[in-house]
């Protein structure tokens, strides 16, 4: 009777019987009454393919539909249609991973492909086949870090990272009895004397930044790598991935580890995913990664074959041994990151990243200009910055959204947090500027 609805009423009392109820009233006993659904449900009746499309069209005209000038670690950047196009095939869309190599070649390829870039885009040497995310890949890199040490259990992550970033890797160190200290921020950076003297204090496996960090501010890290590996732990780098198109890479900054999202590479916000994490290391700590790596090799004919060449996780190996048990292999998100970088090439990348930074800037000038703001940090940024406002922030937030605008993000009660990418034009920030000065 019901497709999706499997249980017989054989198989409901059997399953009561078990836990000992005798009605599923009597096993919802404890629901209050107030919360209990009261008659049918809501839903209309059945409707023709036409009816139920003009149904949703008028459900998305109840959207707004908002230029964004905010960020906080997702950009609403451009997506070239190759894209989508691509991985809406039913070869990509419906794949899972590739268990079965001599049949899975095209998989493997593109992860491969999607390895080479990150790679590159990083500096260092390996990349695994892709992360949950950004935040959870960093949680993974701090659990790699304490578990490769054999002395040390504490990690220090600067104060100038993502704060949903800092939460999740609180989350998953305490479950796995790694303590968290944190490294103070001092006019909108990382404080190196505070680092130098945690490091002083010993027992220290792994430190953790993030390029550009939490307010946008490009930081300088350098005699960040030597003093951390004079103390035997790792350094980990957690960067926006399509600014190191232009940017430092981690593995110039003499990194061990560079994690972070992938988001910024075509994927559009979605509401907050699906997204895909990146992780990569030295080739060193290749068998300290989780998830997988895939290999090119040959077959006996010569021909160049694709083949999972490391599977660091549970199901591969003994559990005991795993060195993850939950990272994901965001595959199709991964294939989406590989052919926007394929799409737009080497250039293409680097003028999307530059022009979200020289629009930043523009940005940045044209508001101080007004003289009702003032840049929070004089230091320098990429293509987000935090900038303080002379009057009620939710009121201008407020007048930007009636005039069809995303206007940031508010971090603090006079600080508003600006994104700029290259798909903002020239006439959209002129009407933000106009309508900040307005409010």
């Amino acid at each position: 009777m019901h497709k999706y609805l499997p249980h017989t009423q054989q198989d409901i009392e059997s399953m009561l019987s078990k836990v000992g109820v005798e009605s599923l009233d009597a096993l919802y006993a404890e629901v209050p009454e107030a919360l209990r659904l009261q008659g049918d449900y809501d839903l209309p009746e059945a409707q023709s393919e036409m009816e139920i499309r003009q149904t949703f069209e008028r459900l998305c005209e109840k959207n707004q539909q908002l230029t964004i000038f905010a960020g906080g670690g997702v950009y609403d950047h451009y997506t070239p249609a190759v894209v989508p196009s691509i991985i809406g095939r039913s070869e990509f869309l419906t794949s899972y991973t590739p268990y079965q190599a001599e049949i899975s070649q095209g998989t493997l390829h593109y992860i491969f492909e999607y390895q080479s870039t990150m790679a590159e885009l990083t500096g260092m040497d390996i990349s695994n086949a892709s992360m949950y995310d950004g935040t959870t890949a960093t949680a993974e890199a701090v659990l790699m870090a304490a578990g490769q040490s054999k002395k040390a259990n504490r990690v220090l992550l600067s104060d100038t990272i993502d704060p949903k970033t800092a939460q999740v890797v609180r989350t998953y160190a305490r479950f796995h009895n790694v303590e968290i200290a944190t490294i103070a921020a001092k006019d909108g950076v990382t404080d190196a004397e505070d680092l130098k003297r945690q490091l002083e204090e010993g027992g220290v496996a792994g430190v953790v930044v993030q390029q550009p960090n939490r307010h946008g501010i490009v930081e300088d890290f350098t005699g960040f790598a030597d003093a951390i590996h004079d103390k035997k732990a790792l350094f980990i780098v957690n960067s926006v991935v399509l600014d190191l198109a232009v940017l430092k890479t981690p593995g110039e900054w003499g990194a061990d580890i560079a994690v972070g999202d992938c988001q910024s590479l075509g994927i559009p916000m979605s509401f907050g995913g699906p997204y895909v994490g990146y992780m990569c290391c030295s080739e060193k700590l290749m068998r300290k990664m989780p998830g997988r790596i895939v290999g090119m090799t040959t077959d006996s004919r010569g021909q160049r074959v694709f083949v999972l060449t490391l599977q660091a996780r549970e199901q591969h190996i003994r559990r005991q041994k795993a060195t993850s048990n939950i990272c994901s292999n965001q595959s199709l998100m991964a294939l989406w990151a590989t052919v926007y970088c394929a799409a737009m090439g080497k250039e293409g990348v680097k003028e999307a990243a530059q022009r979200s930074c020289d629009a930043a800037h523009y940005l940045a000038q044209q508001l101080v200009a007004t003289g009702r703001f003032r840049m929070t940090y004089d230091k320098e940024f990429f293509n987000e910055f935090c900038i303080d406002y002379d009057g009620d922030v939710d009121t201008l937030q407020k007048h930007l959204a009636n005039h069809g605008i995303l206007g940031g993000l508010k971090t603090g009660d006079h600080t508003l947090m600006l994104a700029v990418t290259e798909k903002r034009t020239k006439e959209e920030v002129d009407l933000l500027v106009r309508l900040m000065k307005e409010c």
